[in-house]
């Protein structure tokens, strides 16, 4: 079995990675991608491939899927620039003869009306029409999202446009556990598996940071457009501050709660709890 791994110099990329690793995948059987490959010469140190690869460059992709049995394809990071990126790589795989390609998508990809969520719709259905065998990974959102921002919540609280909607988030560990599990396995083409934690509030994420911190923590529910320029005050560029106001929207409306059955099965146990995280995090 030979496994390529694209954006290997990310998080979820690496711990992907790490995974196969722990798995017992030999480390000479293991491709991992980056546009920067000094980034990834500690795992070539311990005798996993390294190739560089640009989801703009349709040649370094064909190269570096050569030979590749299955392909772990992270979907890439750049927002409003993924459908062409994605078609690059789809087609180096169909090119390639890949024999499975694994991706990670959204949760309700298919029909979700996050703005996130309409790259990776597009995706899906290319997939769908290559004639690749595939498996969809349709993550929800990650602990660290919130982990993240611990400091920052018992600073101000939590803010957000979230109402009552509960988010599914599970730890990028967990994520990549699962896609090893699916790249180790048999039986998984053609599956769509929705991913998710035991899903939870930001009403009760506010309450969880209070047992634990012993301070008063609280959720202020504000408009997407207040949220958003609330996210721009603090810094974050404006296409991006709306991108996730709308998540939050979203949210809100279920968009990001899955049940965790599906996540649960490819783990073999149940996932990394918001309380678990915290306290990591902490």
């Amino acid at each position: 079995m030979s496994v390529v791994v694209t954006g290997a110099t990310g998080h979820l990329g690496r711990l992907i990675v790490e995974s196969l690793l722990r798995r017992g995948v030999p480390a000479g059987q293991i491709v991992a991608l980056g546009r920067t490959v000094d980034r990834l010469a500690d795992l070539a140190e311990r005798g996993v491939g390294v190739r560089a690869a640009d989801y703009t460059d349709p040649d370094s992709l064909r190269a570096a899927f050569a030979d590749a049995e299955k392909l772990m394809f992270v979907s890439g990071s750049e927002v409003g620039q993924r459908v062409p990126q994605h078609h690059n790589v789809i087609e180096a795989a169909r090119r390639a003869g890949v024999g499975l390609v694994v991706y990670t998508s959204i949760a309700h990809a298919d029909t979700s009306d996050l703005l996130l969520a309409a790259e990776h719709r597009a995706t899906e259905e290319e997939l769908r029409a290559s004639g690749l065998p595939y498996v969809l990974l349709r993550n929800s959102w990650y602990l660290e999202n919130y982990t993240g921002q611990l400091a920052g919540y018992l600073a101000h609280g939590v803010a957000g446009s979230a109402g009552d909607g509960r988010v599914s988030a599970a730890t990028r560990a967990d994520y990549a556990e699962a896609a090893a599990e699916v790249l180790t396995t048999e039986g998984h083409a053609g599956q769509v598996y929705e991913l998710g934690g035991e899903a939870f509030t930001m009403t009760e994420l506010a309450a969880e940071v209070s047992r634990q911190s012993g301070r008063d923590v609280r959720y202020t529910d504000l408009p997407v457009p207040v949220y958003t320029e609330l996210l721009v005050s603090a810094g974050l560029p404006d296409p991006y501050a709306a991108t996730l106001a709308d998540a939050d929207r979203g949210l809100a409306r279920g968009a990001l709660y899955v049940p965790v059955e599906d996540l649960e099965k490819l783990l073999g146990r149940r996932p990394t709890t918001l309380a678990e995280a915290l306290r990591a995090a902490g």
